[in-house]
């Protein structure tokens, strides 16, 4: 289940909230003629059929079968002109984690190493091995399995300001796994050069936002290298790269103790650099524009995708050129600039001290296929926007409102299985359920926790959501 608005859209779902769908031997719930669930209809698992149910649940939970697909990708894409391929930088990967991952497939299977491979391209494309990248994901010493797209690109013939990544996963021996989507991407012509304005927000980086550093010497794409972190040390990588969250930082502020502050971030800052992953961060920094290879140091503007730039450590002699974070190969070290000598607001830098910054997105679907009850895909996942509380006690209702739910769709709290209320648009008011906003439609699950009696007591009673 995805959740989305949450305050860190890249953690995972809570491991006792899930869904699952009905096996086609089960009770369907009342429906109209067009297969949508009638109003106040209830629909839940028979007793016997919630039992099974419940210890698929119970084991899941004990194993620990979750799975999950994380894709990272840029937040802005470089548009490619003619016969050139400018291809996505940084590339899009994909983390596949949990270990659900590492399950035999088929009961008695002896089979081991990656179960799934991956093709990924750009949505509205035919689909053609032209036009997708096929992904074969490697384990990781973190045991999550990785895989990268090098080689995708948007043409000029493609006129869309905005697009998708598409994931396409296929299990050992065929079987489709699902497809998955990654978040909007902006498509741009090349890096803005003019001084950029607030007024644009679209291109502006703020504070705490996800961003990406890379290297690139001589202009040379084989030369690129990625701000990443390996073995809890910062590396540049020629292999893969991470998202890093850059804060407006304090100077009175220690190491990795600095309250948030919103923001967009400007050239002049003093700004921290955290990894998303293991949280390691660099100290604090001045970011500074970077022209020509050399850092200007008077220019207070706002920082835009796609621009070069440097980090200065703070403080050194007066009259220096100051120091900056710098890669010597894979390592990640310290440059000491000059002073220009024409231009007192400028230093002189090395390539290996230039960087580029571009933000980034991440998007995560969870689930476990060892609780499903049909070989049908996993996709399209339940996408949650709002959870609504109403009434309490025994009478209480959840309602979620999102996207790609079905009157087959069933919701576990823990080993509990809530009755369920589908509802799809703006259809006609419904007690305990709140009708759709105008001119917006939207889907929603209303839902009541409940405990079957025993086999010999018919029905089912209703207890609390919440304890």
């Amino acid at each position: 289940m995805d959740l989305v608005g949450a305050a860190d859209p890249s953690a995972p779902p809570g491991p006792l909230t899930h869904l699952s769908l009905l096996d086609n031997s089960e009770a369907r719930p009342l429906s109209g003629a067009d297969g949508r669930s009638l109003p106040g209809s209830w629909s839940r698992s028979t007793p016997e059929r919630a039992t099974v149910l419940r210890e698929d649940v119970r084991r899941c939970l004990q194993q620990q079968c979750g799975q999950t697909v994380r894709i990272l990708h840029a937040k802005v894409a470089q548009k490619s002109y003619g016969n050139e391929k400018r291809f996505f930088c940084p590339p899009p990967c994909v983390y596949l984690t949990g270990p659900g991952w590492r399950v035999k497939p088929v009961q008695g299977q002896g089979e081991t190493g990656s179960t799934v491979c991956g093709y990924m391209g750009l949505d509205g494309a035919s689909g053609s091995a032209a036009e997708t990248q096929k992904l074969n994901f490697e384990e990781q010493p973190d045991s999550r399995e990785f895989g990268c797209a090098k080689t995708l690109y948007i043409s000029d013939a493609d006129k869309r300001k905005h697009f998708r990544l598409v994931l396409r996963l296929v299990l050992r021996g065929g079987r489709e796994l699902g497809t998955f989507h990654s978040r909007l991407i902006k498509v741009i012509s090349k890096p803005s050069q003019k001084k950029q304005s607030l007024k644009n927000t679209d291109l502006c980086i703020s504070s705490g936002s996800k961003v990406s550093l890379f290297n690139r010497l001589r202009s040379q794409t084989v030369s690129t290298r990625y701000l990443s972190v390996e073995d809890g040390a910062f590396v540049a990588s020629a292999r893969q790269w991470a998202a890093f969250t850059l804060h407006l930082a304090d100077d009175h502020c220690s190491q990795g103790d600095f309250p948030p502050r919103e923001g967009y971030i400007r050239y002049g800052s003093l700004v921290q650099l955290v990894c998303t992953v293991t949280g390691i961060t660099l100290p604090p920094m001045i970011i500074r524009k970077v022209t020509k290879q050399c850092a200007l140091l008077d220019v207070d503007e706002p920082i835009s995708q796609l621009h070069k730039c440097a980090f200065q450590f703070p403080g050194g002699p007066s009259g220096g050129g100051g120091t900056y974070l710098c890669l010597a190969t894979e390592k990640v070290v310290q440059f000491q600039a000059s002073p220009c000598p024409k231009e007192a607001n400028r230093a002189l830098l090395n390539d290996s001290s230039c960087w580029t910054i571009i933000g980034t997105e991440s998007v995560e679907f969870s689930f476990s296929t060892s609780l499903a009850c049909t070989r049908e895909p996993v996709t399209p996942v339940p996408l949650i926007r709002t959870l609504e509380l109403s009434g309490g006690g025994d009478v209480a209702t959840l309602e979620l409102h999102g996207e790609n739910f079905h009157a087959e769709l069933k919701v576990w709290f823990g080993d509990v299985e809530a009755e369920t209320m589908y509802r799809y648009g703006g259809g006609p008011a419904v007690p305990g359920v709140r009708g759709a906003r105008r001119g917006h439609l939207q889907q929603r699950l209303a839902l009541a926790a409940h405990t079957h009696h025993g086999g010999g007591e018919p029905g089912a009673r209703r207890r609390p959501l919440l304890p």
